[in-house]
């Protein structure tokens, strides 16, 4: 089943008498319950298409469709429903609000969408287990580690139960050891709740946790691996590595 469609992305940016053009005609396909990941290096506009698959952000051209629904017919309201029930952010830098502890944070989705928590309480409970917070659960985040942030935003991310997961390298503010822990926290969340995961990500470690990944390079994709079929995990780096060296990425 095809949860995230893009055709013919496009995206233009005016850059004073000039114009740039950050991607030039993408096509991306991710089926449910797959992990991909998207590389390239700076300015290659992986980004900008994560953007517009979280409808972050218009097209120049093309379209998305999520979960069935065509970004581009949908007004504003349709739009922001389609974002806050149907996909989970996971930026870098976390994106907590200190105030709240980790229980609070991870059920801020529901709240803003107006839901009873007490209706969610087991899936709440449920996900703090997940990502190994129980003991945590009243803690704000000034008192947990960079590494447990990021665990309580993919609860967060999770918890309204999303058609997809987009996630803005988020192992790029973490050391190795919590990094490892963050990736395989989101390969779980796949293999155990058939979540499905789009990443991008300069690291050829975390991209290795992934079943599939896109390489772009000026906009456009230069190549696509499959890794899914590989079974370790340093056969699969081996094989990233590669690609990245291949095509001057």
């Amino acid at each position: 089943m095809t949860i995230l469609e893009a055709r013919a992305l496009r995206k233009q940016f005016a850059l004073g008498e000039h114009t740039v053009a950050a991607l030039a005609g993408v096509d991306f396909l991710v089926e449910k319950g797959e992990f991909v990941a998207i590389m390239g290096p700076s300015g290659s506009g992986k980004s900008t298409l994560l953007h517009l698959l979280g409808g972050l952000d218009q097209p120049s051209d093309g379209e998305v469709t999520i979960a069935g629904r065509r970004l581009s017919i949908l007004n504003d309201d349709q739009a922001t429903l389609v974002r806050r029930r149907s996909i989970g952010f996971v930026f870098q830098f976390f994106n907590l609000l200190p105030t709240l502890d980790a229980e609070e944070n991870l059920a801020l989705p529901l709240i803003i969408d107006g839901q009873d928590l007490r209706k969610h309480q087991a899936r709440i409970d449920a996900l703090l287990d997940l990502v190994g917070l129980t003991g945590w659960r009243h803690h704000r985040p000034d008192q947990l580690s960079g590494g447990q942030q990021q665990r309580v935003a993919i609860a967060r991310a999770l918890v309204t139960d999303p058609a997809i997961v987009l996630a803005d390298e988020p192992t790029g503010n973490l050391d190795s050891n919590a990094s490892l822990a963050i990736m395989e926290l989101l390969r779980r969340s796949c293999d155990e709740l058939g979540q499905t995961v789009v990443m991008v990500t300069h690291d050829p470690r975390a991209a290795a946790y992934a079943d599939r990944v896109v390489f772009l390079r000026d906009g456009v994709v230069v190549a696509r691996m499959a890794l899914k079929e590989v079974a370790q995990m340093d056969e699969r780096l081996r094989m990233v590595i590669g690609a990245i060296e291949e095509h001057r990425l």
